[in-house]
């Protein structure tokens, strides 16, 4: 995975989709409002195994870090709710009571998120894919499904991760 680039992987994303486009911006996967739940983030990432900057690759695209948007809780038009917009039956599965609340919130997507790791075999596209449309969705279609969407998801988040952590390994190179 590291071998891939960012625009390399957009364009195996897009596969045969008829309206590919480029991947566009990604959110950042620092700053305040993803910086506030470092501790929780961090006790997620030891409880389950799951790297730091994944966990925050995928709040910064679920939620960028907020718990609320113009005084509301944050909930999808799909439904999902919280930090790691987790669906309600997601939620249940993972041991989430309250969505809203921050611990659990990141806890349960973090569990959810090593569920799926293990589920396609460390494949982190298949467990993004999944985590985004569903594993109904990724074993229909043996992969990554053909939904703009999830293919745009996918890259996103891969390609904030493959940022960071190129950041961290020039830090260490100075």
């Amino acid at each position: 995975m590291d071998a891939l680039k960012a625009v390399g992987l957009c364009a195996l994303l897009a596969g045969p989709l008829q309206d590919a486009q480029p991947c566009g911006s990604v959110m950042q996967v620092s700053g305040p409002a993803i910086d506030r739940w470092q501790p929780l983030i961090e006790a997620a990432s030891q409880r389950f195994g799951v790297p730091v900057t994944w966990i925050r690759a995928v709040m910064a695209r679920e939620s960028a870090g907020l718990t609320t948007l113009h005084g509301a809780p944050i909930v999808s038009s799909a439904g999902a709710l919280g930090l790691m917009q987790l669906m309600p039956a997601t939620a249940s599965n993972m041991g989430v009571h309250d969505s809203f609340q921050p611990e659990q919130n990141i806890a349960g997507g973090t569990a959810y998120l090593d569920e799926l790791l293990t589920r396609y075999h460390n494949n982190i596209a298949l467990a993004l894919a999944a985590y985004n449309a569903g594993p109904a969705a990724v074993d229909k279609y043996h992969g990554i499904p053909p939904y703009r969407e999830t293919r745009m998801y996918v890259a996103r988040v891969i390609r904030e991760f493959n940022r960071r952590k190129q950041m961290a390994l020039m830090a260490r190179g100075q």
